[in-house]
């Protein structure tokens, strides 16, 4: 059986691309995304992700390559695909004194879903997004997360197998975005498969089964975010905390040869973070040197890439570069920062410390 024929997989690409004469805007993109997965499509602006949803929405036709939606080609049964399909913009239109069952009952038609079946279908998109308390409410009076339930709801009449949303959590505020957070994770569960775009990068993580990193068009890490960022990092970023004598150990640490970038910015409060360059018996063994110097360590750990560290890394982008992204896309609020699991500490007492046995260099004492 291929994949094609797989009922398990909900979309495939195979060497998707569109070009505007000699410009390549999207170039051989490849995914596999099974049923009622999240998928998290990431890329700085130009990237190539709109232009992605708008060849799966069908509203873009491809320059070469094919897509496969629930087993049927995206260049065969266009009526079978719009059932098939939900795509909500970044920004959508709303009409003026229209009420949100209105609204929704319009697109309800507009799908030629009979208008016995539309009050009932109208009720479950509404319970189904929390948004009952708005059914009266004219659309165009709605707040920004507001319009942004109505717009998963309208996404939901037609009862689509695969929901596109183009940056859902822009402008929203934080308790929005943690609404449609449970939204998204709730329609998976319901066996829905979502694609969603976005620039708030911790707020895919924190909901993604699959993550796409695209830069310039293609597609340059693609797979469970423990993966692709498990294959991104080279070196690892550590962070130490001592009771006292940070700048000593600031200093040993820039001396050693398998630590650089030593950053005393929170030094003040004995924090020290640098890269670090060995593997896991490497890392126990500079805890080791550290404790045997007598250096007062309060913690010790590996801090986890994040998914912003690795969009960064994967497109060439400076934090300058981040920093003006950012402010580009002002509407859209700060989110928290988010850690991958697995984050260890250890608390240690240097009194425990055992000699070094090979007589290797060690801190100062402090």
């Amino acid at each position: 059986m291929t994949d094609s024929d797989n009922p398990e997989i909900m979309l495939k690409t195979v060497g998707l691309t569109k070009r505007y004469g000699e410009i390549t805007a999207l170039e051989d993109l490849n995914l596999t995304i099974p049923r009622g997965q999240v998928f998290g499509y990431v890329g700085h602006n130009g990237a190539g992700k709109t232009t992605t949803i708008r060849i799966l929405a069908g509203l873009l036709s491809a320059t070469s390559g094919k897509a496969i939606i629930a087993g049927t080609d995206l260049a065969g049964d266009r009526d079978r695909l719009k059932q098939l399909v939900g795509y909500m913009p970044d920004e959508f239109g709303v009409y003026d004194q229209m009420r949100v069952w209105e609204y929704l009952d319009f697109f309800g038609a507009a799908f030629k879903i009979p208008r016995r079946d539309r009050k009932k279908r109208i009720d479950e998109v509404l319970d189904i997004t929390e948004a009952e308390y708005m059914r009266d409410r004219f659309v165009d009076t709605l707040s920004k997360g507001m319009k942004q339930k109505v717009g998963i709801a309208r996404t939901l009449m037609h009862d689509p197998q695969l929901l596109l949303l183009d940056e859902p959590a822009n402008g929203l505020d934080p308790r929005a975005r943690i609404e449609q957070r449970n939204l998204i994770r709730q329609l998976a569960d319901r066996g829905k498969t979502l694609l969603v775009s976005s620039h708030i990068l911790p707020e895919l993580a924190s909901v993604c089964d699959l993550v796409g990193i695209i830069h310039q068009g293609r597609m340059q890490a693609f797979g469970p975010l423990e993966e692709v960022l498990g294959s991104i990092r080279r070196d690892r970023v550590m962070e130490l905390k001592v009771n006292a004598g940070a700048a000593t150990v600031a200093d040993w640490l820039g001396k050693h040869p398998s630590c650089r970038h030593v950053d005393t910015a929170d030094i003040k409060m004995g924090i020290l973070h640098f890269r670090f360059s060995g593997d896991d018996a490497a890392q126990a063994d500079l805890l080791r040197k550290l404790i045997a110097g007598n250096v007062r360590v309060a913690s010790f750990r590996e801090v986890p890439l994040s998914l912003e560290d690795a969009f960064m890394a994967l497109s060439g982008m400076t934090t300058e570069d981040q920093e003006d992204a950012e402010a580009e896309d002002a509407a859209a609020p700060a989110a928290p920062s988010v850690s991958a699991p697995g984050t260890q500490v250890a608390t240690l007492e240097p009194e425990a410390a055992p000699a070094d046995p090979q007589g290797a260099e060690e801190p100062p004492a402090q």
